[in-house]
């Protein structure tokens, strides 16, 4: 089995959840809120620093070793953008939000527990920001009529010259961290549930707590059983 087919394949329908909610349905047409936008950026700051912390320490680790990429880091560039939303002072300023906190506090679980469920939450967030992000970025460009290198530096990738090849690097990685379909099966429920706290994330921001935990749960259940019974 290929994990990243099978990746690919098992959070399809979570993918298009996500993209549904309202506030993501809003940023694609290009409606967005500076006040919005920079507490998804704040909000980014937190899961990153979670991500980024584990899958330093855990470098060495045999599953997660071929998909660490540090061109693929997203911190420095998010405090960047923070420095420009909030100010010199961001670091007092920012604090994570409820679902932002549930979201992290997920990822230093698996580290601690299954180490290797990192993987969907990594190819959740990364591969979303080497493809998707860069359509995002245009659009947010747009609307917020930011200062020319201002406030989008999350979307630049400076390490990696040519997206396309490297997500086909990435790609290869990911086949090589396992090929057992028990933990395949266990790494796609986990990146449903990764998209699931991301939906809950983007609603919160959106003003939707609520009716975001039941959608997300709804989903992240279909796909759950989906995963369990390859489908039937």
């Amino acid at each position: 089995m290929a994990l990243a087919q099978e990746l690919k394949t098992g959070t399809k329908r979570s993918h298009t959840a996500a993209e549904n909610t309202k506030f993501v349905g809003s940023f694609l047409r290009g409606v967005i809120s500076e006040q919005n936008y920079r507490t998804l950026i704040k909000d980014f700051y937190f899961v990153y620093s979670a991500l980024e912390e584990e899958m330093e320490r855990l470098e060495d680790d045999e599953f997660l070793k071929p998909i660490y990429f540090k061109e693929l880091n997203r911190l420095n560039a998010l405090k960047w953008d923070l420095r420009y939303y909030y100010g010199p002072n961001w670091m007092m300023e920012v604090k994570p939000s409820e679902a932002c906190i549930q979201y992290t506090e997920r990822i230093h679980e698996v580290a601690d527990q299954d180490p290797y469920l990192l993987v969907g939450h990594h190819y959740t967030r990364y591969l979303g920001d080497l493809s998707g992000g860069q359509i995002l970025r245009n659009i947010a460009e747009k609307a917020l009529d930011l200062p020319k290198g201002e406030g989008l530096h999350f979307y630049d990738f400076p390490m990696i010259e040519n997206k396309k090849e490297f997500k086909l690097k990435y790609k290869e990685g990911l086949d090589k961290v396992t090929t057992d379909p028990s933990k395949i099966n266990d790494i796609i429920v986990e990146a449903n549930y990764a998209f699931r706290l991301n939906m809950y994330m983007f609603d919160e921001i959106g003003g939707e707590k609520m009716a975001a935990w039941n959608s997300a749960a709804k989903v992240f259940f279909k796909t759950m059983v989906g995963a369990i019974t390859g489908g039937k």
